[in-house]
């Protein structure tokens, strides 16, 4: 697609291969048919997250699984994960959406980003959960983003959550706003991958 050369997709390619070479792997074997890339992205952008949340807190435990493990447990602070659900069945599109819709954030003014989260229904509370998405260097999402008044409580609130072990109030709200941007538009096929099972002949089974 010509989409990948866009300024806004630079540093996708790599991603983008690996999810290819997922995709002739899991059609291989697929018995409902081929999988699209629409559900595929989002279901690598789900497990990337929680790897990172896995990895993230395990590090603020000295690198220490078991500590991590009784940590989550003694807290509850792993049960946000649930919310990390596999839905299946989106259509890939055939062809590029219009240029120019998803901004290059980096480069863009906190107004820019305020207008582009309202127009699909989202505020400075999912603005500011989103920063590690907008731009190569999170830190500085977030310095440009605490200019806003609006945003700022809700910068401050997340780097308070990223500094605990569990980052719970942190990590719900990103889930649920990756989670409303995951079907954002799409008409879910809840039987896109079903497939006829086949039927036993119980005369033919030797008792």
């Amino acid at each position: 697609s010509s989409e990948i050369s866009r300024p806004e997709n630079k540093g996708f390619y790599a991603p983008l291969n690996l999810i290819e070479e997922a995709k002739k792997e899991i059609d291989s074997y697929s018995k409902g048919g081929p999988i699209s890339f629409a559900d595929l992205i989002q279901c690598a952008a789900q497990s990337a997250t929680k790897a990172t949340f896995l990895a993230t807190a395990i590090r603020k435990c000295g690198g220490n699984e078991e500590k991590w493990g009784l940590l989550c447990n003694a807290y509850g602070s792993n049960g946000q994960w649930g919310f990390l659900e596999r839905q299946f069945g989106r259509a890939d599109a055939q062809e590029p959406d219009p240029e120019g819709r998803v901004p290059v954030w980096e480069k863009a003014s906190v107004q820019e980003m305020k207008d582009k989260f309202s127009a699909i229904g989202l505020g400075p509370r999912q603005l500011a959960v989103m920063s590690v998405f907008l731009g190569p260097d999170q830190l500085a999402s977030e310095m440009l983003l605490a200019n806003d008044p609006l945003v700022s409580t809700w910068v401050q609130k997340y780097q308070r959550s990223k500094e605990t072990v569990s980052q719970t109030d942190y990590e719900v709200d990103l889930i649920t706003t990756l989670t409303k941007l995951n079907t954002l538009g799409q008409q879910i096929n809840n039987e896109a991958y079903t497939y006829p099972v086949q039927k036993l002949d119980f005369g033919k089974l030797k008792l």
